[in-house]
């Protein structure tokens, strides 16, 4: 004869008390990608975010790569090496932005957004200081699920591919100002660094991060005298503990960043916009008071600039003078050495989209990964970014709750 249960055991036999069976979750099969890389018309933008050698390994995984006829030729790659990586080389835009995935360097133009298809992830950049509300509604109405790599993180909270173009950008541009001080250049006629019996040249740099650390590192080697500028007390520590010497530093002190800006020879301009807001610590004042054929180069320009004089340039027509001040405002500084960059790209990607395969698609791997969801700023018609959200007075919804709605 079968024990007789309790009435507490019954009852919560019928109720949502007793444990429910339910079928764990079952991770799905590898997710194979169908990537576009299209020709970059803006900018004159020279770098391509994968290399033959990337493509190859991600066609071997099972993934289709359509890349637009001569995109690799600026960082010389050309369409043969694709070819015979297994890429299949398409002759128009219209086919390559057929592709589910569109990979990119520039953010696309309005006349980009039109030939992408219904409900495509883009990846690229966004070089918020340069956008409008208009660009952002193109993208919704699409429905696009958009990410800015400036935006993506690593696992420890790092941004990789900000920081190696920073790197690029902070080797880069002493060559780049030493080139503007010479009389070749029509600038002042100095070398940058110093000789013996010459007093050094004075570099100034605003921002205390890395593209700070590698321009500062560039300096010291050639024998600038340098000073780093940031309101942030434990980078300008990190700074000198990356260098390894003593140097002189400064929060952004009104009158103290005014003294050392009229004795400077070169400024370089490296903050990052917080909080998605860019804001100006060098005044049209401070550049007024500064010596005649002077250079400013402000990296921070794809943010909207941290120099007020500022605007923006072009690789092709880089400089303008304002006060007699030589300034050099070119967001894509990276792409002067695109080859270096584009690999250093590539090397960041590659590993990205493997896993994102893996997880089973760029959906999934949003949901599965907080530090790339930092990445996403448009999701299937929606903006999900607050701080774009309000630059531009513009509703967003919280990326969180959209992914549990779809």
């Amino acid at each position: 004869m079968s024990k007789q249960q309790s009435g507490f055991a019954q009852l919560a036999k019928e109720s949502s008390l007793y444990p429910q069976e339910k079928l764990m979750p079952v991770k799905q099969g590898k997710y194979s990608f169908f990537i576009g890389l299209p020709n970059e018309i803006s900018m004159q933008e020279r770098r391509i975010t994968l290399t033959p050698d990337a493509v190859q390994l991600l066609v071997n995984n099972g993934h289709e790569i359509w890349i637009e006829a001569r995109a690799g030729e600026s960082a010389k790659f050309s369409d043969k090496d694709y070819s015979d990586a297994g890429a299949k080389i398409m002759y128009s835009p219209e086919e390559v932005y057929k592709a589910k995935v569109i990979l990119k360097i520039e953010p696309p133009t309005m006349e980009e957004i039109d030939l992408m298809q219904n409900g495509q992830v883009l990846i690229s950049a966004l070089q918020l200081g340069n956008q409008t509300p208009q660009y952002i509604k193109a993208l919704n109405k699409k429905n696009i699920t958009a990410l800015a790599y400036e935006f993506i993180e690593d696992k420890v909270g790092g941004m990789p591919i900000i920081r190696a173009m920073s790197e690029i950008a902070g080797n880069t541009v002493m060559s780049i100002a030493s080139e503007y001080l010479s009389s070749a250049s029509d600038g002042m006629g100095v070398i940058l660094g110093g000789i013996t019996g010459v007093p050094p040249t004075k570099v100034v740099i605003i921002g205390a991060g890395t593209v700070a650390e590698y321009a500062a590192r560039a300096a010291i080697g050639l024998g600038a005298n340098i000073q780093v500028f940031d309101n942030h007390i434990y980078k300008l520590r990190r700074i000198k503990h990356a260098l390894g010497r003593q140097i002189h530093t400064s929060t952004i002190d009104t009158k103290t960043l005014r003294d050392s800006l009229t004795q400077a020879d070169v400024v370089i301009g490296a903050l990052r916009a917080e909080k998605g807001r860019n804001r100006y610590v060098v005044t049209e004042d401070m550049v007024a008071q500064m010596k005649p054929d002077s250079i400013i180069i402000d990296l921070s320009i794809d943010q909207g600039g941290c120099v007020e004089t500022s605007e923006l340039t072009t690789l092709s027509k880089p400089t303008f003078r304002k006060y007699d001040v030589i300034h050099y405002c070119v967001p894509n500084i990276a792409s002067r050495v695109a080859l270096t960059a584009s690999t250093a790209l590539s090397n960041i990607f590659t590993p990205t989209i493997l896993r994102a395969a893996d997880e089973g698609g760029v959906e999934e791997m949003i949901y599965v990964h907080n530090w790339f969801m930092k990445g996403v700023y448009t999701f299937k018609g929606n903006l999900t970014n607050e701080h774009i959200g309000r630059k531009f007075g513009m509703k967003h919804t919280d990326l969180g709750l959209l992914l549990a709605r779809f």
